[in-house]
């Protein structure tokens, strides 16, 4: 259920955005404490991107995930602006991060909804 999207205008060889994808699924799904069989990475790198009227390397994250605590989104920004900042070299202050919790019957999979 937990969807993590990456957004970024750095450029990654195929080796590093493996590794990313492969930490960022761990990572969430341990952070969530949800197994890992259910967790998406969505990975777009050397997007046309700027902050701040800046294009220096950034990154924008959503994370999409049933029940996620409103609590919780403190920690995760944490946790995923050290990996990002961790694997791509960009600062936290230049990542953002959107966290959503959607309502069961707006997140379908495998023919029906949950």
């Amino acid at each position: 259920m937990p969807l993590l999207k990456i957004n970024t205008n750095r450029k990654l060889d195929d080796t590093r955005a493996m590794h990313l994808l492969d930490e960022a699924s761990r990572t969430v799904a341990e952070a969530l404490g949800k197994p890992e069989s259910y967790v998406m990475v969505d990975l777009s790198d050397g997007r046309h991107m700027s902050f701040a009227g800046d294009t220096s390397p950034l990154a924008s994250l959503e994370l999409k995930s049933l029940g996620l605590p409103e609590e919780q989104t403190p920690e995760l920004s944490t946790v995923l602006c050290r990996l990002v900042s961790d694997a791509l070299g960009i600062p936290g202050e230049r990542i953002y991060i959107e966290f959503s919790s959607p309502q069961r019957h707006m997140w379908g999979w495998d023919g029906r909804t949950f």
